[in-house]
């Protein structure tokens, strides 16, 4: 905002002074330096995302926050049938440079605010869609996704941005990192390896990642050496970082917290056993959660989501089950 006027934040109490900026406290103290471009909208989602859309057309870059995840569903006519199709309709004229924040993952709250709704939105040709794990990233992809002159879905777990501060969650991960005062990016469809490994290829994204890297803790102690790649990016996806780790362990699994049928992990599967069919020695494995709503009881809840004990497990099954 420092940087560029035309960026300002929209959303439902995001500058309401002494509040807590957010939901999750993101835009906290954007209200004292920023007061003109910090902008309080009524509970609407379909209008706040509405004047967001009319702003980008205009040539200014809004960030549009949402306090859940979920509640992208009572926008879906502004995002899905206009903002993904502005651009492409317009013949390339009408450029969208919006950002949308979308708060994800199950935190105790019930099934309408724990979504994980990647899935729903990576069939959505249009949109660009970025899950950071680290701080690092959080802070490189979110001025990449500013910059960019499409608009872009930004989902980020509340178990790891909640792990400090006014609205600190039970159970979240410490996911700080070192992060440079001075001005970078990480660039949209650039994954990283967060771990190299040799006997297999865990893709796991956002909280899965965390517990990917756990994952392959307990399975070198087995003798499996399993590599963890963070894709950071779903659209558009690093298919050259994939294919390279997966040419080298010739075994994949894929991991997320949303339901597993049509899943993110459904469609990376399908598309390795096309592109990597020569190379693979098992079927790619799958983790993910039922497909039910979400549980509200903390019980049920963590049986729901992906463990670091189902993710050995499925990793355990296409090693051993290839032949070592």
């Amino acid at each position: 905002m420092a940087r560029d006027e035309r960026v300002f934040c929209i959303g439902e109490d995001i500058g309401i002074p002494g509040g807590w900026g957010g939901a999750f406290t993101v835009t906290l103290g954007l209200e004292q330096d920023f007061r003109e471009r910090i902008i309080d909208t009524p509970i609407s989602e379909a209008g706040l995302f509405g004047v967001a859309l009319g702003a980008a057309i205009m040539g200014l870059r809004p960030v549009a926050d949402v306090q859940y995840g979920d509640f992208l569903f009572c926008a879906m006519d502004q995002v899905v049938n206009q903002i993904a199709t502005m651009r492409y309709m317009s013949g390339g004229k009408v450029t969208v440079p919006l950002v949308m924040r979308a708060p994800v993952g199950a935190t105790g709250r019930g099934a309408q605010h724990a979504r994980n709704p990647e899935a729903i939105f990576y069939g959505i040709p249009g949109l660009k869609i970025v899950c950071p794990a680290t701080a690092y990233d959080a802070k490189g992809l979110l001025k990449a996704a500013v910059r960019e002159d499409n608009p872009v879905l930004i989902f980020e777990h509340k178990l790891l941005y909640g792990s400090k501060g006014a609205r600190a969650e039970t159970e979240a991960l410490d996911a700080s990192s070192e992060v440079p005062e001075e001005d970078y990016v990480v660039p949209l469809g650039e994954g990283i390896v967060r771990r190299e490994g040799t006997h297999v290829t865990v893709i796991a994204n956002l909280l899965m990642m965390h517990r990917a890297l756990l994952a392959a803790e307990r399975l070198a102690g087995e003798g499996i050496s399993a590599e963890v790649i963070d894709p950071r990016s779903l659209v558009p996806f690093d298919w050259e970082l994939v294919e390279a780790s997966v040419g080298k362990t010739m075994r994949a699994v894929v991991v997320e917290e949303g339901p597993r049928t049509g899943g993110i992990g459904a469609e990376i599967a399908a598309s390795l056993a096309e592109r990597m069919s020569d190379y693979l020695l098992a079927p790619v494995g799958r983790v993910a959660s039922p497909d039910i709503p979400v549980p509200f009881a903390p019980p049920m809840e963590e049986f729901y989501r992906p463990t670091v004990e189902r993710i050995v497990e499925a990793a355990r099954g296409v090693v051993v089950g290839s032949g070592g």
